[in-house]
């Protein structure tokens, strides 16, 4: 859709790698004639990291690559698109992040990769909790930003977030991330769950029945990181809006065969 829309000409194909030959397929694949890049998906994200060159820091802080891309001395080099999938989303939503105080629920590889993003967006502090404290603490210190933080689940109130961004998979099973009442949500705007589904999550759900004024699901960041990549490779800029209609209908019809 995207090389459709600014007039590029290209062959975008799933490639499955053996679970111990990532390494084997990416670099055969990238070095084709006319290989530009690749994406990666889980569980080959730390692989494409240690194969690759890696500047950008959301990708340090993840310690995980989603987008390869071959440079011009025969170097690999190595991207994390899923934070600045998520502050724009944000922005095209009309999410105000300067100034703001963000709960981010979950300290896995999703967590890591948009903190860095979001600080350079302008949020006042950003606060990790996660079910284990430890792994949120191993989180917010390998970020070494002071504006990150660590609170226990049964203290986020006392964060008082703005902003508060779910990246566990708890809503794939219709359970809540953590329990929202009203001291939670007392200051809160947004809630957004990275997963999506054909309708609101319960989470979304609840926030709403709670008060909270904005829910977004996690479709956009998926059609923004992926447009992230293709400026990556192209340095053509595709306008998303549109798209992310598309690609939502297009998941609605799929949820409605299965």
């Amino acid at each position: 859709m995207f090389a459709e829309q600014v007039g590029e000409n290209i062959s975008y194909e799933k490639i499955l790698a053996p679970v111990d030959g990532f390494v084997d397929a990416a670099n055969a694949f990238l070095a084709q004639e006319g290989a530009v890049g690749c994406n990666v998906t889980m569980p080959f994200k730390l692989d494409a990291f240690n194969l690759a060159k890696v500047d950008d820091q959301a990708a340090k802080d993840a310690q995980a690559v989603n987008t390869l891309m071959n440079g011009d001395s025969g170097e690999i080099w190595g991207y994390n698109t899923d934070g600045v999938g998520l502050v724009n989303d944000l922005l095209n939503s009309g999410v105000e992040i300067k100034g703001k105080r963000v709960l981010l629920i979950g300290a896995g590889g999703a967590a890591r990769g948009v903190i860095s993003p979001l600080l350079k967006a302008g949020a006042t502090s950003l606060t990790i909790t996660n079910r284990t404290k430890a792994k949120a603490e191993e989180v917010a210190s390998a970020a070494s930003n002071a504006k990150v933080q660590v609170a226990a689940l049964e203290d986020i109130a006392d964060v008082a977030p703005h902003i508060i961004i779910n990246s566990t998979a708890a809503s794939l099973s219709n359970e809540l991330p953590c329990r929202l009442n009203d001291g939670v949500l007392q200051n809160c705007e947004v809630v957004y769950d990275m997963v999506y589904k054909n309708s609101p999550t319960r989470f979304m759900r609840d926030a709403a029945e709670l008060g909270v004024k904005t829910q977004i699901d996690g479709l956009g960041m998926l059609v923004e990181q992926a447009a992230e990549a293709f400026y990556i490779w192209t340095q053509k800029r595709p306008d998303t809006s549109d798209i992310v209609k598309r690609v939502r209908a297009i998941v609605e019809q799929g949820e409605k065969r299965n």
